[in-house]
């Protein structure tokens, strides 16, 4: 938890830091690069600080630990729900799935898209989170059926729900990019109309 709000916070500082130092050093003439670079560091330095003080105190904090509870509590309880024998073998089937998927998306898809002289940034960033969680959830999924089942000592239900993940893949692949060439079609008749 720590470790994420200080990216969180980091980011942010990164963010905004040039900005704040632009806006301090746009009436003295020429930006003077180490001064900024100075001046970035003790920002960082103190968002640092500031945000290991703010997690320390959330970390202490009972109402903190009930709302932690609150949110963890009903994914534990699916968790259960869901604890079947071939759990894992349908977790890791679906996140190949969606690994292939986002993959052929992000790389083929915008290729059919683009032949189109038409991209859209939205579908590239929402393809690139799907696939950054299909490969965490891929990756989560294997660790815990190594710890927790038979699941990855079976070559044949790794191979099975590999293969079957793949064809999964390729068929939503395939819906998705139908998707995005009729809506880059449908953008060009628009701003045809437009015209």
């Amino acid at each position: 938890m720590q470790l994420l709000f200080r990216a969180g916070v980091l980011v942010a500082v990164c963010v905004a830091a040039p900005l704040w130092l632009y806006g301090q050093e746009a009436g003295s003439g020429p930006l003077n690069k180490d001064a900024i670079r100075n001046s970035a560091e003790e920002l960082i330095g103190e968002a640092q600080q500031k945000t290991d003080k703010i997690a320390k105190q959330l970390d202490q904090s009972e109402q903190a630990k009930e709302y932690s509870a609150g949110i963890l509590q009903p994914i534990y309880l699916l968790a259960e729900a869901m604890a079947f024998p071939s759990f894992h073998w349908v977790a890791f089937t679906f996140m190949t799935a969606g690994v292939i998927s986002f993959a052929l998306q992000l790389v083929l898809g915008k290729l059919v898209v683009l032949s189109k002289l038409s991209l859209n940034l939205k579908e590239i960033l929402a393809d690139v989170l799907g696939l950054i969680i299909s490969l965490i959830g891929l990756v989560l999924t294997t660790q815990a059926a190594a710890e927790n089942s038979t699941f990855t000592d079976s070559p044949a239900a790794v191979l099975s729900a590999a293969g079957v993940g793949v064809l999964m893949g390729l068929v939503f692949y395939w819906w998705g990019q139908a998707e995005e060439v009729q809506a880059a079609l449908g953008r060009k008749k628009q701003q045809a109309i437009t015209k």
